[in-house]
């Protein structure tokens, strides 16, 4: 879709625009809350927790991109935050990823720390050279003098309904580029914890959240109610404990994994199910001990199969002292190896679900 054509299709009718910024509406549109232990939590809720915490803790954050001010975010995530922390730290962009995205990295370069927004990251293959190129080499090519610190983040992967161009799996692309940091939450904890992790980190870091998990409650930990609460990058998270098969997956799968393990352990079969959290750096070594103890490993994502998450942890396993404790070869569950269908039918089959994961691992055991 054309740049005019996105403009014009996100815009309100005006008079819906001007109430928005009615007295009412403004005082409507406060931040979110925080959280307390035991309540319940959105994945939304979580990053703007995040975001909230983090530029109030350090006055040299600021947040650009479309729509996140005035509007208060497409997905909501910014909500309430123009209103607390004004235009010159919420900053509204004009449709263009490539310009607004070098600026960023510019402001990086001079010691600030941007959270550079992106509606979604199939719009940020605009921007792709200011982040491979600009953020992720420059330490490295001034010889460690210009620091980037900068946080690329949006919804990553499918959501519903949005065909080929806007529904892509960008793991692994950015996942190959040294320089970059890369995660991708699941839960509300994740993207609480990892964010601010994120923002907080002196390079540049690539936050891959999902569109479709924003609306998704979660309880929510005494400790992620802490201003200081961060998820540590490269560390995995064990969702659920196993023995019979390891099944290791990111992002929304993460759910989908829980749902099939819980519908094999009504069978006698343990499946573990391992939250990535991050993607570079990998968490090998939860993978390899997981192997240990199960003798096979299963990787979801809803990424295109050829050169594909699933790709590299097989071939990090089989480079590793597991490969001698697998049973069976490792099962790659990928996204179907065709641009996305817009018909929902089709949609439905070219994305892995618990019942794909149910059967494949049945497969991989060899159980009826």
């Amino acid at each position: 879709m054309s740049a005019a054509l996105r403009f014009f299709s996100k815009q309100q009718p005006l008079a819906a625009r001007l109430a928005n910024r009615t007295p009412r509406a403004m005082a409507a549109a406060v931040r979110y809350n925080s959280s307390t232990a035991g309540e319940s939590i959105t994945v939304r809720e979580a990053l703007n927790q995040a975001i909230d915490e983090e530029m109030e803790r350090d006055e040299s954050v600021w947040l650009l991109g479309e729509e996140v001010a005035q509007y208060n975010g497409a997905y909501k995530v910014t909500k309430g935050l123009l209103d607390k922390y004004g235009p010159k730290r919420i900053v509204d962009t004009p449709i263009t990823e490539m310009g607004f995205a070098g600026l960023a990295v510019g402001a990086a370069f001079h010691g600030t720390k941007p959270i550079c927004e992106f509606m979604t990251f199939n719009f940020a293959m605009q921007a792709i050279d200011q982040i491979v190129n600009s953020a992720a080499k420059t330490n490295y090519m001034s010889g460690g003098f210009c620091k980037c610190p900068i946080v690329f983040r949006g919804p990553n992967g499918a959501a519903a309904g949005v065909a080929a161009q806007h529904s892509q799996d960008y793991a692994s692309w950015y996942g190959q580029i040294p320089g970059l940091k890369v995660v991708s939450p699941y839960d509300a904890e994740d993207a609480k914890g990892l964010l601010k992790a994120a923002i907080r980190d002196p390079n540049p870091v690539v936050v891959l959240e999902n569109e479709l998990m924003y609306g998704v409650s979660f309880n929510s930990s005494a400790e992620i109610t802490s201003k200081d609460f961060i998820i540590p990058f490269g560390k995995a998270k064990i969702a659920r404990e196993g023995t019979d098969i390891t099944i290791a997956t990111y992002s929304r799968p993460v759910g989908f994994a829980l749902e099939a393990a819980e519908k094999l352990a009504k069978e006698g079969i343990s499946a573990e199910v391992i939250n990535l959290r991050s993607i570079r750096p990998l968490d090998l070594e939860s993978i390899v001990k997981s192997i240990k103890k199960t003798n096979h490993l299963m990787t979801v994502e809803q990424g295109f199969p050829q050169f594909s998450m699933g790709s590299e942890i097989s071939a990090q396993v089989m480079e590793s002292e597991a490969f001698d404790y697998l049973d069976a070869p490792v099962c790659r569950i990928t996204g179907a190896d065709v641009p996305m269908p817009y018909a929902q039918n089709l949609e439905a089959l070219a994305l892995p679900d618990a019942e794909v994961i149910y059967k494949q691992a049945k497969r991989v055991l060899n159980v009826e």
